[in-house]
C-alpha cells in the first residue's frame, strides 16, 4: 500500500492477521456466548449487528489502529468544518451543514444562515402544494409533481419518498422523471394532466443534458395544453440565472450551493420533493436523524462507531480477502431503492483508481454494490450467495415494527431475514445433511447422490441493521450512516469521495456522436466498432 511508515505497518499487520487466522464463524459463536453483545452497536434508532464477520477482538484493535494511522479522526474534522477536501475541485464536502444546529464558517460566513432561509422557502412552497391553495395557470390545484433530474437530483429523494409513503398525503402525488430515454418521458406524461402538473427541474449546473432534454419536453407538453409562461415549473439549482433563462420566476427558485456534492444533496432543497410528499416536517426529521448519525460518527470511539466499523469491514474484505461486491439487502419493500442510491453513493464516490495526490493504488478500492428487496431475492439471486464460488459479503436491513397493518406478513419478513443471515454464517455440512436425508428414510445410494448438492459451505459474512421502525428520523439516520461509512473508506484508500471526473469522458463522446447520428451527416474518426454502429442505426431508420 503507497502511505506513509506508520499506516504501512498497520496495514501489514492486518495482512499477516489475515494470514494467521482461519476466522470460522460457526466455531467463533460457538466458542464466545456473548459474541453478539460485544459486537453490536446501538445509535438512536438503529442497531448494527456485526458479529457474524471474520472479526474477533484483535481483529477489531488493528483496524482501529489503520483507522488512527490514516488520519481518520482528523479526516473527520476536516470534513465537518469545511475544510476543501475535494481536492480536484477546490471545493469543501460541506452536506453536514445541511443538518447542523450549530453554525458553521465557511470563508468567515455562517452557511446555516442559508440553509435556514431555503428551508423556509421549501416550507411555504410545500404546504401551500400539500393544501391546495397553489393554483396552475387554469385555475385548478396542483394533483402531481414532476421530479426532473438524474444521479443525486434523483435517487436520494426518490429512495425518501417511496420510504416515507405512509406519511404522505393523496395529494400531491409525486413522479420522478430522470432517464433521457423518451419511453421514461412518455410513460409518465401519458397518465398526467397537464393542466394540474407542477414540474421541478433539479441540476446544479442547470446544464445536465438529460435533465434539460426532459424538461424542454415537459415544458413544450405544459405549452401545448395551457400556454407559455404557464407557471407550472419550479427549480433547485445553483445557477440561478439559467432557471430564469428557463422562464423560472424567482420565488420558484430553490438555491443550493456548490458546497453540497450532487449525491450528498438530498439534505438541501434537492430535498423539496420529499417535503412535497411527506411534509416538511418529516423532511426536518429525517434531517434531524442524520444530524445525530453525524454526531455519533464525530465523537464515538471508532471501536464503537457505527459507520467507522462498516467502512473498516469494507476494507478488510475488500483488501485482505479480495472481495471485489457486497449485496444490500432491504427487507422491507419501502427501501427497494436503497441498493439503487448505495450505487451512487458509494461507487461514484470510491470508484477511483488514484490517489488525492494522483498517484495510482496498488489495492483494491471500491466494491461492486447490488442487491434487491428480500424477500424477492432469495427466489433469485440467493442461491449463489449461499452456494455459489464467489462470497459476497452482505447486509441486510430490517425494521422491528412494520409500518402497515399486517403484523403476520412482519413477521414472516422478520423470520426470513434473520434466517438467511444465519444460514449465510451457519451453512450444513455433509454430516448434517446425510442425517437429514437418512431420516427421510433415503437410500445409502440416493443419500451419496444427493449430499454434495444440498451441503451449504456457510462461513458467508453479513450485518444486520435493525431499525425500529421506517420513520422519517431512522431513514436519515440510516442514509448518514452510509455517507460516513463511505468517507471512512475513502481515507483509507487516500482517495478523493466527492468528485467523478469518470462522469465526464461518455458525456463528451456522446456530444459528439449526436450529430452524427443524423441521416447523410458526416461520421467523423471513431473505432470501427462505434463507427458501425453509427453507420447501422442510420441504415434502420
Amino acid at each position: 500500500m503507497s502511505t506513509g511508515l506508520t499506516s504501512l505497518a498497520a496495514w501489514r499487520a492486518l495482512a499477516e492477521h489475515r494470514r494467521t487466522q482461519a476466522f470460522d464463524l460457526r466455531e467463533l459463536f460457538d466458542s464466545d456466548p456473548a459474541r453478539f453483545r460485544k459486537y453490536t452497536i446501538s445509535q438512536g434508532e438503529l442497531l448494527l449487528d456485526f458479529s457474524k464477520h471474520y472479526l474477533d477482538g484483535r481483529t477489531l484493535e488493528l483496524l482501529v489502529a489503520l483507522a488512527d494511522a490514516r488520519g481518520l479522526r482528523e479526516w473527520i474534522r476536516k470534513l465537518v468544518t469545511g475544510e476543501r477536501i475535494n481536492v480536484t475541485e477546490n471545493r469543501p464536502a460541506l452536506h453536514t451543514a445541511l443538518r447542523s444546529t450549530r453554525p458553521v464558517l465557511l470563508d468567515g460566513r455562517d452557511i446555516t444562515q442559508d440553509v435556514v432561509r431555503v428551508r423556509a422557502q421549501m416550507r411555504r412552497f410545500s404546504d401551500v402544494l400539500r393544501q391546495g391553495t397553489l393554483k396552475g395557470a387554469t385555475g385548478q390545484a396542483f394533483t402531481d409533481v414532476i421530479n426532473i433530474g438524474i444521479g443525486g437530483s434523483d435517487l436520494g429523494p426518490a429512495l425518501a419518498v417511496e420510504a416515507l409513503a405512509p406519511y404522505a398525503a393523496k395529494r400531491p402525488r409525486v413522479h420522478f422523471m430522470s432517464n433521457v430515454d423518451g419511453a421514461h418521458v412518455d410513460a409518465i406524461l401519458a397518465v398526467l394532466d397537464p393542466k394540474t402538473t407542477l414540474a421541478i427541474v433539479v441540476s446544479k449546473t442547470f446544464t445536465t443534458q438529460e435533465t434539460l432534454t426532459n424538461a424542454r419536453s415537459v415544458r413544450t407538453w405544459f405549452e401545448n395544453a395551457v400556454g407559455k409562461d404557464s407557471g407550472h415549473f419550479a427549480a433547485v439549482t445553483a445557477n440561478v440565472e439559467a432557471a430564469h433563462g428557463f422562464g423560472i420566476d424567482d420565488e420558484r427558485i430553490f438555491e443550493f450551493w456548490d458546497w453540497v456534492g450532487g449525491r450528498y444533496s438530498m439534505w438541501s432543497a434537492v430535498g423539496l420533493p420529499i417535503a412535497i410528499a411527506a411534509g416538511m416536517d418529516a423532511f426536518e426529521a429525517m434531517c434531524e436523524g442524520a444530524r445525530e448519525m453525524d454526531e455519533h460518527f464525530t465523537m464515538a470511539p471508532f471501536g464503537a462507531n457505527m459507520p467507522a466499523i462498516m467502512g473498516l469491514l469494507g476494507v478488510w474484505y475488500g483488501d485482505f480477502f479480495g472481495r471485489t461486491a457486497h449485496a444490500v439487502l432491504p427487507y422491507d419493500m419501502r427501501l427497494k431503492r436503497f441498493p439503487d442510491y448505495l450505487q451512487q453513493l458509494e461507487m461514484e464516490s470510491n470508484g477511483k483508481g488514484v490517489t488525492r495526490e494522483g498517484e495510482a493504488v496498488d489495492y483494491d478500492t471500491c466494491p461492486v454494490v447490488w442487491g434487491s428487496p428480500g424477500t424477492n431475492g432469495q427466489h433469485a439471486f440467493y442461491q449463489m450467495l449461499h452456494q455459489g464460488t464467489q462470497v459476497v459479503p452482505a447486509d441486510f436491513v430490517v425494521c422491528a415494527k412494520p409500518n402497515h397493518a399486517l403484523p403476520a406478513h412482519h413477521e414472516i419478513l422478520l423470520a426470513n431475514c434473520y434466517a438467511q443471515s444465519e444460514a449465510l454464517m451457519r451453512g450444513k455440512t455433509a454430516e448434517e445433511v446425510r442425517a437429514e436425508l437418512q431420516a427421510q428414510g433415503l437410500s445409502a445410494t440416493e443419500i451419496a447422490r444427493l449430499t454434495p448438492h444440498k451441503v451449504f459451505p456457510g462461513n458467508r459474512p453479513s450485518s444486520t441493521i435493525v431499525l425500529d421502525s421506517l420513520t422519517p428520523r431512522a431513514l436519515g439516520a440510516l442514509i448518514a450512516l452510509h455517507e460516513h461509512k463511505v468517507f471512512t473508506q475513502s481515507v483509507i484508500w487516500g482517495i478523493n469521495a466527492f468528485d467523478q471526473w469518470g462522469v465526464e469522458l461518455g458525456k463528451k463522446l456522446a456530444d459528439r456522436i449526436l450529430p452524427e447520428l443524423a441521416d447523410n451527416a458526416p461520421i467523423g474518426s471513431h473505432d470501427s466498432s462505434t463507427r458501425g454502429l453509427i453507420e447501422y442505426t442510420r441504415s434502420r431508420r
